[in-house]
């Protein structure tokens, strides 16, 4: 019930039968709580600071209601994101995408920094 699937479905998913539909598979295995649920976004670009000491170009992804800390390099921008511009928060704006994607990558794969943030590095890309 907790599924939304049939009795008959279940039983089906316990002795390995492979006719059950893709979406009844996904509901039980969410209800085991072997699916990846998590969803980094990026809804707002304008929150985009530069740390000069650290060297960074710091963003913020979500996660339901959790904000996620992200920087990426500016070794990493000016290794792998050509641009006419010197400014890192302008390569990072045009290149944001691409660096958001791999900032998910990362999330998903729990690869955060000591500081408990994604830290994009050259090697990285």
């Amino acid at each position: 019930m907790l599924a939304n699937v049939s009795t008959p479905t279940i039983s089906r998913f316990e002795n390995g039968s492979k006719d059950i539909q893709l979406s009844s598979i996904l509901n039980i295995l969410k209800m085991l709580g072997m699916v990846d649920q998590r969803n980094l976004i990026f809804p707002d670009t304008s929150n985009v600071q530069y740390d000069h000491h650290r060297m960074i170009v710091i963003f913020w992804g979500q996660d339901d209601t959790k904000s996620i800390r992200c920087a990426i390099s500016i070794e990493a921008l000016e290794d792998h994101y050509k641009s006419n511009s010197k400014n890192p928060i302008k390569i990072f704006l045009e290149n944001h995408s691409a660096i958001e994607h791999e900032a998910v990558r990362k999330y998903l794969d729990n690869q955060f920094e000591s500081n408990n943030y994604i830290l994009i590095k050259t090697e990285d890309l």
